[in-house]
């Protein structure tokens, strides 16, 4: 009886300390209980978060789902979307109950959508110098990349170590940054280099389990976070209802 009621106060004690770091702005929750207990409560505020995956992951479903708990905890976001319009954007994030019409009409969510289809970069354009300047100048805590597939596929490895380094330091600094990559944009050595300079890494797969398609959410690194991470989780994608933590024995059945 008495270890019980040790267990619930240590218990109780953790939700205190993740309320009071959710009300000091000191983490992003991603608005979902399930995802933010796998993340270790969150993304501390002032991370540098990398979240790879190859086609259909969900990458884009998950950074959604982190600014829709950042907006709702006061957090002022900037998005440069490649994959959608302003209007394609808040449609998406509607579909999945998170309605930020209101956060984008007050100023609060800014989308700046980067119009790829069809265009080639010349490799002698330094893009990712022009997207690290314009970010410096934003007057928003955090900041969404997605996806920097595009802009790194014929990019010198230097510069992209340049473009993390300085993200980084933006971080440091106070802002919070997200970044959405393919993983085939990266040569393994690569990889591993922008990884070791990101705070936070989450990798995203999806898999062949019997009959069906299952994605999955690897924790791999989170530093600083309230909590332990979790490990691998299954989840899926629902209308209204966004990412759904699948319990692994569902997910293999």
């Amino acid at each position: 009886m008495v270890e019980e009621e040790e267990v619930e106060e240590e218990m109780d004690e953790e939700e205190i300390k993740l309320t009071s770091a959710y009300e000091k702005k000191e983490i992003i929750t991603s608005g979902n209980t399930e995802i933010d207990k796998k993340m270790g409560g969150g993304i501390p505020a002032g991370s540098l978060t990398l979240i790879e995956g190859a086609n259909d992951t969900g990458k884009s479903v998950l950074t959604q789902q982190l600014m829709w708990g950042g907006l709702q905890q006061g957090f002022c976001f900037a998005t440069y979307t490649t994959e959608n319009t302003i209007k394609s954007l808040l449609k998406q994030m509607k579909s999945l109950s998170f309605d930020v019409t209101d956060y984008f009409i007050s100023g609060k969510l800014k989308i700046y959508p980067i119009h790829v289809e069809g265009l080639e970069w010349a490799s002698d354009i330094p893009f990712l110098d022009y997207i690290v300047a314009d970010m410096e100048i934003k007057n928003t805590e955090a900041i969404v990349i997605d996806s920097l597939t595009v802009f790194v596929t014929n990019t010198a490895e230097s510069d992209i170590l340049n473009f993390f380094t300085a993200c980084k330091h933006l971080c440091d600094e106070g802002k919070t940054i997200f970044v959405t990559v393919h993983t085939y944009a990266f040569g393994e050595e690569l990889l591993t280099r922008v990884r070791s300079i990101c705070d936070a890494h989450l990798s995203l797969h999806k898999e062949e389990v019997g009959d069906k398609l299952v994605r999955t959410l690897e924790v791999a690194k989170i530093r600083g976070a309230q909590k332990t991470t979790g490990n691998i989780v299954a989840f899926e994608v629902e209308p209204e209802i966004g990412l759904r933590i699948l319990p692994i024995s569902k997910a293999r059945a």
